[in-house]
């Protein structure tokens, strides 16, 4: 009888250390813990698996990076935690960690055999699972809110303790919003000295409007005076908007 092969991770630890938490200044990581602790409080202790979206109102505040380190400590604490890329049209998950792209989220929805979590399990920790987008879909805002995603989030909440995912931000596409009547709650990631006030508001305004449960904010890029991201604030966000826009452009050719 042959010897059963164990299936190779895709994850590589070396590429991925300055993505981690661990790796980031003192205060940094505390603050990850301090996130950690405070959504210990914000959450209900009853309910099963939380499923946490983060988002922001524009490109470029970092809310990637927070989802990889909440979900980091989440993991680190004990919890089983599974980390989604949910932003299924310029997805960044899977660079950040230096891993392959697929199979990943729409695999799964299209029911592709190939989609294994024990592939995705992360060699940092036994319970940290990272799902990336997989292939990019012609219509991301429906598959975000469609049947099969809910379903996909039921299956999945029955493994783990945390699903945390990762997705664009309000103001340019509706993906956060389409996907917030299957999770537990959001975070909305705020980088200071970058977010405009107006997009912030709007942000809000949106998430409102959708009656999205709103756990709080991240303040990301906290510091004193001022800073040189002023100047690149309006340029960043343009390219962002510009991206999605002829995104948009092509998929309805």
């Amino acid at each position: 009888m042959p010897k059963k092969t164990k299936k190779k991770s895709v994850f590589s630890i070396t590429d991925s250390q300055k993505t981690l938490h661990k790796n980031l200044e003192f205060t940094a990581t505390e603050q990850y813990k301090l996130l950690r602790t405070n959504l210990s409080f914000t959450l209900p202790e009853t309910e099963g698996c939380k499923i946490i979206g983060v988002t922001s109102s524009m490109r470029g505040e970092g809310k990637s990076t927070t989802a990889v380190n909440l979900s980091y400590v989440l993991a680190e604490s004990g919890k089983k935690v599974l980390l989604i890329d949910g932003d299924l049209r310029i997805p960044s998950i899977a660079k950040k960690m230096k891993i392959a792209s697929n199979p990943g989220l729409t695999d799964l929805l299209r029911g592709d055999s190939a989609v294994d979590l024990e592939g995705m399990q992360s060699p940092h920790f036994w319970n940290w699972y990272i799902m990336p987008s997989g292939a990019l879909p012609p219509n991301p805002s429906e598959l975000l809110g469609s049947k099969r995603m809910e379903t996909a989030l039921a299956n999945l909440s029955q493994q783990f303790d945390f699903i945390v995912v990762d997705l664009p931000p309000v103001n340019i596409v509706s993906d956060a919003l389409a996907i917030s009547k299957y999770i537990t709650g959001m975070i909305v990631v705020i980088r200071e000295e970058y977010t405009e006030k107006k997009e912030l508001e709007t942000c809000f305004r949106q998430l409102r409007l959708s009656n999205v449960n709103v756990l709080g904010c991240v303040m990301n890029e906290t510091k004193n005076g001022k800073g040189y991201y002023n100047r690149y604030r309006y340029k960043r966000y343009y390219r962002y908007y510009k991206t999605y826009g002829n995104y948009d452009s092509a998929t309805k050719r």
